[in-house]
């Protein structure tokens, strides 16, 4: 699954990265709205996990204007603001999700493969291809009844 992270947070925009390529996922990074933008218009990616507080363009701009130029890809804002009001706003510009930092690494890895269920519209987070069998869930790979011990990355491309 391919995601991008828009966050100015050098600090944590690599902690994130490195624990989200642990856990399976192909991670782009943008530090500012605008390289977000323009990475998010340019490539495909099945999640955007958004700042809205960036330099330059603001994360509620950069989803504002993701939207009207129809770009489909599912966006977990990821902010301090806390306030009722931001929720509200991130999830009427077309957020699908919004988590306040800070927050547990694990539920942003369950919120993020919640979104990619939702966008391959299955019901089942279970792949299964000519005998082989992914559970996502469990992160477990099977051909036929033998289970398959792959890396994270292996995984991910597998996934794929």
């Amino acid at each position: 699954m391919k995601l991008l992270l828009i966050e100015d947070s050098e600090k944590l925009q690599r902690s994130l990265q490195r624990g989200l390529r642990k856990s399976g996922f192909v991670v782009d990074a943008a530090h500012s709205g605008e390289e977000g933008l323009w990475l998010a218009t340019e490539n495909a990616y099945d999640v955007v996990l958004l700042d809205l507080m960036l330099p330059g363009i603001d994360g509620y701009s950069v989803l504002r204007q993701l939207r009207e130029r129809g770009r489909q890809m599912h966006v977990l804002v990821l902010s301090a603001r806390d306030l009722v009001e931001d929720r509200v706003r991130g999830l009427e510009l077309g957020a699908d999700d919004y988590l306040v930092k800070p927050f547990a690494f694990e539920e942003l890895v369950a919120r993020i493969r919640a979104l990619a269920r939702r966008s391959y519209v299955r019901k089942n987070p279970n792949l299964e291809l000519g005998g082989v069998r992914i559970e996502t869930s469990s992160r477990r790979v099977f051909v036929g009844a033998r289970e398959v011990r792959l890396s994270a990355r292996e995984l991910g491309l597998l996934e794929m």
